[in-house]
């Protein structure tokens, strides 16, 4: 090899090998995943607004499509079908409420039951705010499914709140509860009744429903919740 050679081979550096076959199908599979994961939030995103604003048989597969800017032939590679994306919806709804960041979870957290209803209520409603359009779909099964999706998640409600007193009694004061009145009862009835009140307040846009602003109907919930509407009986 003569010294001009050498030279420009050294002066040129060893040669890069290329990426291996092998890495390149990683890299292609790994933006494909990717991809995939991308279309598959656009379409539950968009079938949510559907959903929720025009139910779910005013709502169509291609309709989510369009919304979601992906093709139909895309929408049914992620589901198989409308009801599967209607389902799948739910479930993340079910598994939000499971959450512990979620706001009335906090508030249960920070030992708002029983002691500070007006903070649980607060709770429930920063919850229903901010997951008004799942709250939406539980109204669209039960006109639309007669309830079947959300059959099993209201079945296993008691056991979830059992489960959370259990795990929390020695933090709750429950001794504050009067004598008679089950603690499961209890945290139920507050927990579906701010429910209630606020997904009609914020769902269905009837504001202070019952005849005064927000805060003195709270005030008066309260009252009502720890004190009861009868007055104490004479013996």
């Amino acid at each position: 090899m003569s010294s001009e050679i050498v030279a420009r081979v050294t002066k040129a550096g060893p040669r890069k090998s290329r990426p291996s076959a092998r890495a390149a199908a990683r890299r292609s599979r790994g933006n494909q995943e990717e991809r995939s994961e991308r279309s598959r939030g656009q379409i539950l995103k968009a079938a949510l607004n559907l959903f929720s604003r025009f139910g779910y048989h005013g709502t169509s597969m291609r309709d989510i499509a369009l919304a979601a800017k992906v093709s139909i032939g895309n929408v049914y590679h992620q589901f198989p079908d409308k009801e599967t994306i209607f389902r799948t919806l739910l479930e993340q709804y079910w598994e939000a409420l499971g959450q512990p960041e979620l706001p009335f979870n906090r508030a249960l957290a920070e030992g708002a039951f029983p002691d500070d209803l007006e903070k649980l209520a607060r709770g429930a409603r920063a919850s229903v705010e901010k997951y008004r359009k799942y709250v939406a779909l539980i109204y669209v099964d039960v006109v639309e499914f007669d309830g079947s999706h959300i059959r099993r998640f209201y079945s296993d409600m008691a056991s979830r709140f059992q489960a959370f007193l259990e795990a929390n009694r020695d933090q709750l004061p429950l001794d504050k509860l009067r004598d008679g009145v089950a603690p499961l009862t209890a945290i139920m009835l507050a927990t579906r009744f701010f429910f209630q009140y606020y997904g009609v307040e914020l769902l269905f846009g009837v504001p202070n429903h019952f005849g005064v602003d927000d805060d003195r109907a709270l005030e008066q919930i309260v009252d009502i919740l720890k004190h009861g509407m009868f007055k104490p009986s004479v013996d």
